[in-house]
């Protein structure tokens, strides 16, 4: 199912359903199609389901940083008047979506993170920035899924597109060492909001034990594995996902 892209002022989002607002935080090279299953599934379940496309190649240089997307996620959400939202993010989305419920904690009433950076510093990719080498782009493309097959080639020519454009490869390289410098090791002991950690077995972009050590920092959180997947449970594993988060999101009332 295709849903309109939303325009108004500074944001383009999606919105579809009405409920319980979830808000979906997409990652560095993923977009909003990344998260077609959860965007189908969960409006059907009493939750109004937001993507907004975040201002990754949009912001001036020096502004573009994890810390400034989270204040830019904030000021969504005050402009659509919403409180008490469910932060969903992937990768830096996850990252966004921690640092958000650290800094406005009384907003976020549940967040859910999945191959998130914060922690590792391989989070962001190690090797992206071969501009040209169409054949590497699609190599690291296939490499953050456990099934090759799913990063089409609709994904990698998105992928190969961004490290070609010189603009948003200086801003790629700017988050990437954003993120690496926001570890949030030190914040995650002292948050609070109840946080669902669903993780691939086969993450090798964040392994398995990064998804340990947030379950082990953050003190009221439950994690999940799937199987026979790798960066990114919800395109890879659609079911399966919606599964484990409708059953947390329900057990956690909500």
């Amino acid at each position: 199912m295709v849903h309109d892209i939303k325009k108004e002022g500074k944001y383009s989002y999606l919105e579809i359903g009405e409920g319980t607002p979830m808000i979906i935080l997409h990652g560095l090279m993923g977009g909003l199609s990344n998260f077609n299953g959860v965007t189908e599934h969960f409006p059907k379940k009493g939750y109004k389901v937001i993507v907004p496309e975040l201002p990754i190649y949009t912001k001036p240089l020096l502004r573009t940083n994890v810390k400034s997307f989270a204040k830019y996620l904030q000021q969504f959400i005050e402009y659509k008047g919403l409180d008490k939202v469910i932060l969903l993010g992937n990768s830096l989305g996850g990252h966004i979506g921690l640092l958000h419920a650290r800094m406005y904690p009384e907003k976020v009433k549940g967040l859910v993170i999945t191959g998130s950076s914060g922690l590792y510093e391989s989070a962001m990719g190690d090797g992206y920035p071969k501009r040209g080498n169409y054949e590497f782009i699609k190599k690291k493309s296939e490499d953050v899924f456990y099934d090759p097959e799913v990063a089409t080639k609709e994904i990698v020519d998105e992928v190969y597109a961004t490290v070609n454009n010189r603009s948003k490869l200086i801003k790629t390289l700017a988050i990437a060492k954003s993120a690496i410098r926001h570890n949030m090791g030190k914040d995650l002991p002292h948050m609070r909001t109840p946080t669902c950690i669903i993780w691939g077995k086969n993450d090798t972009v964040t392994p398995p034990n990064v998804a340990e050590e947030f379950h082990s920092l953050l003190p009221d959180s439950d994690l999940f594995w799937i199987d026979k997947c790798g960066h990114a449970p919800m395109m890879e594993h659609p079911e399966e996902f919606n599964v484990l988060l409708e059953k947390w999101l329900t057990d956690r009332n909500l």
